[in-house]
């Protein structure tokens, strides 16, 4: 037995045995993945780049969610497809590693984008007057660096020998090394699911329990106050509606990201406290293609969740669409 897992551990390539439907199974789902979440997200940015309203600041979020989700479809789904079809990796050690780098660097932005997301309206909703100078457009796109950067500090750490990328489950995709238990891979794995997981999840948590409780207090406070006051409160609640729209989409697109990555973090997690030995190649890579799928979700949350973003992709020829959608703010 023991030679065995030798056997296995050692060397890049490691062959799993199952059956070859397997395979064929997880292609059929990487490719619908990869079809959805290409064309749904593109559909995104082109929405963005054929209209100026829905250039506002907060949608600069929504328009990099939208890049970092096509660009992790486009990466990941076509090469993991294909070594499906062939049962196994066969882009050699270094395609291992881009791989691994792009499902990184991708999945880790859009956590932290979504991050930037709460914080953003947190500030507008409960901070209303200091929001004024925090949303401007050069302050948005510095967040939208510094959440690029972030996550290529974690997404390169494995190939500067913090932890290495490897395959991993039926060995057709790549990830960074939560299998075997050495010092350095164990704090990666605890460092990365807490700083990009855990941390950001209660950050995001404690800004929406803020938002709701602010809301609920400001719909108390017009109830009591008179009609003179009532007219200038009910305005300016008016606008805390409309920013609380965005945050209730925002909501759902993150409580979905967290399911979608949820799986895969347990599983880590099991590999890290060193149960490793109770996760057959299954549990490995359904958890994976599960969070390679949190890529497809937000295009259908917006064409659900907002009639105006429905509007700007039936009318994108302008002059129709002028005629179609007087007032296009994304989130408004």
């Amino acid at each position: 037995d023991s030679g065995m897992n030798m056997d296995i551990d050692q060397g890049f390539y490691r062959h799993v045995d199952v059956p070859d439907h397997v395979h064929y199974i997880v292609a059929f789902f990487v490719l619908v993945i990869g079809a959805v979440g290409v064309t749904g997200n593109a559909l995104v940015m082109y929405a963005f780049s054929c209209n100026k309203k829905l250039r506002t600041p907060p949608n600069f979020f929504i328009m990099n969610l939208a890049v970092s989700d096509f660009l992790m479809a486009i990466t990941q789904s076509p090469i993991f497809f294909i070594n499906s079809l062939y049962k196994g990796w066969i882009f050699g050690e270094t395609g291992c590693k881009m791989y691994a780098f792009c499902g990184a660097l991708f999945g880790i932005s859009s956590m932290i984008n979504l991050l930037a997301i709460s914080i953003d309206r947190y500030i507008v909703i409960t901070k209303p007057l200091q929001s004024i100078a925090w949303t401007s457009a050069r302050r948005t796109c510095l967040i939208i660096a510094l959440v690029w950067l972030y996550s290529l500090f974690w997404s390169l750490a494995p190939l500067l020998g913090w932890s290495s990328y490897i395959p991993e489950g039926l060995m057709t995709s790549c990830t960074w090394d939560y299998v075997t238990a050495t010092p350095s891979n164990k704090s990666y794995t605890l460092m990365l699911c807490c700083f990009v997981f855990f941390i950001p999840l209660g950050i995001i948590s404690y800004c929406y329990l803020c938002m709701f409780l602010a809301i609920r207090h400001t719909s108390r406070d017009v109830t009591q106050l008179g009609s003179q006051v009532r007219k200038s409160t009910l305005i300016q609640q008016q606008s805390i509606r409309t920013e609380w729209k965005l945050a209730k989409i925002a909501f759902v697109v993150i409580i979905v990201f967290v399911l979608s990555w949820s799986p895969y973090a347990c599983v880590t997690l099991i590999a890290w406290a060193g149960y490793a030995s109770i996760l057959n190649p299954y549990s490995k890579a359904v958890p994976a293609v599960i969070a390679k799928a949190s890529a497809i979700y937000n295009p259908f949350i917006y064409a659900i969740t907002h009639s105006k973003y429905r509007c700007c992709l039936l009318f994108t020829n302008q002059s129709k669409y002028k005629r179609g959608c007087k007032d296009l703010y994304f989130f408004s």
